[in-house]
């Protein structure tokens, strides 16, 4: 046993005399053998004394104040008052009030359906708060329609401009590389054929139909909707929203319609711009990768266009900007008040955004296959 290692070692005198001696290093992480307590010890006083402590902490204090109650559950008295002063003290601190019962919290574990039932009762209100958000907003697209909608046509150019200019640097560089990596990975496979000509109709149908609307939602997700919801829950915390509706100014009217209006009107726009992007991304590949000529490739995607293929990604695009304005605004009104809460609503709305285009393809992509 090291020198240094924490003892409590009991040394009787007589029948009715005993001590109870610590020494060596009391400190954190160091904590000292458990003591058991002798059931002829009844009715004694046990003295605490110091017989070289080198080191001591709050380590000491709670060794002391554990054998102390097993001790008064056992009916023997202690006294520790030959233990160093500083401890003296601050155990007579800690003595001092006897500790209120039932101030001590047990960690209980909730049994299964006590689980559900919260868990049940959680997404129930956040249910709720999503199914009053879409009726609000609805409410105030039939304002807008009538013409009694309160909002600044101003913001709605600003948001417009946000969402569709600002946005054509990060489109056109995503969509050129998807459609590249979409040409070189299909000319692995046309290769072994001889039908590399076909890469054009791999891009042109791949970007149209699927990678032009789902890039372009992804993108819009982590740079539009996590800017909506900044902006809405910067507002919340400011305090601006409760401003607005003390006014009489519909917060879903003045901060909410227009940026869905926005979106959803762009985002079309911006897929039709990526699926270009990405034609010509592709055209690379065939033209530089795969000796084809430019006019070869370009009629060979030409000739597989058709309206039905093009409507296709329009109708996504437009579905994944209403549904990452709605995300995005949501996670800002929902925003609580601290600065903490704006970082979680902007996580909160592109990651919510990010499922629901995932979904919302999905679901669509069934249904054109069931049309088709």
């Amino acid at each position: 046993m090291s020198k240094h290692e924490p003892r409590i070692q009991v040394r009787e005198a007589e029948a009715s005399l005993t001590w109870l001696e610590f020494s060596g290093d009391f400190k954190l992480g160091n904590p000292p053998a458990e003591l058991n307590i002798p059931s002829n010890w009844h009715g004694r006083t046990i003295h605490f004394v110091d017989a070289g402590i080198t080191r001591w902490d709050s380590t000491l204090l709670a060794a002391v104040s554990g054998i102390r109650k097993k001790l008064e559950a056992a009916g023997v008295a202690s006294d520790y008052t030959g233990l160093p002063a500083g401890a003296v003290r601050l155990l007579d601190l800690a003595f001092a009030v006897p500790e209120r019962e039932g101030s001590r919290r047990e960690a209980k574990k909730d049994d299964y359906f006590t689980r559900v039932g919260k868990f049940v009762l959680g997404h129930h209100d956040q249910v709720t708060e999503v199914i009053n958000f879409i009726g609000e907003a609805v409410l105030s697209l039939g304002r807008l329609v009538t013409g009694r909608a309160r909002y600044r046509k101003s913001d709605l150019w600003l948001v417009i401009q946000q969402c569709g200019p600002q946005a054509i640097g990060i489109i056109t560089t995503i969509s050129v590389l998807v459609g590249a990596i979409l040409a070189f990975v299909g000319s692995i496979q046309l290769k072994m054929f001889g039908a590399e000509i076909y890469v054009a109709n791999l891009v042109g149908l791949g970007m149209v139909m699927e990678m032009g609307a789902l890039m372009t939602g992804i993108i819009l997700a982590g740079r539009t909707g996590a800017s909506f919801a900044a902006q809405l829950g910067t507002m919340q915390v400011n305090e601006e929203i409760d401003a607005l509706k003390t006014m009489g100014i519909p917060p879903m009217d003045y901060l909410v319609m227009p940026r869905m209006l926005a979106l959803t009107l762009m985002t079309p726009l911006l897929v039709v711009y990526a699926d270009v992007l990405g034609i010509i991304g592709g055209g690379f590949v065939g033209v530089l990768l795969l000796n084809m000529s430019p006019t070869v490739y370009f009629n060979q995607t030409i000739e597989m266009m058709s309206l039905w293929y093009c409507s296709q990604g329009l109708i996504k695009g437009s579905t994944f900007g209403l549904l990452i304005a709605f995300c995005g605004c949501l996670a800002g009104i929902r925003c609580g008040r601290s600065a903490s809460s704006v970082g979680q609503a902007a996580t909160t709305a592109v990651v919510s955004s990010i499922v629901a285009i995932v979904v919302a393809d999905a679901i669509w992509t069934f249904i054109f296959m069931v049309i088709e």
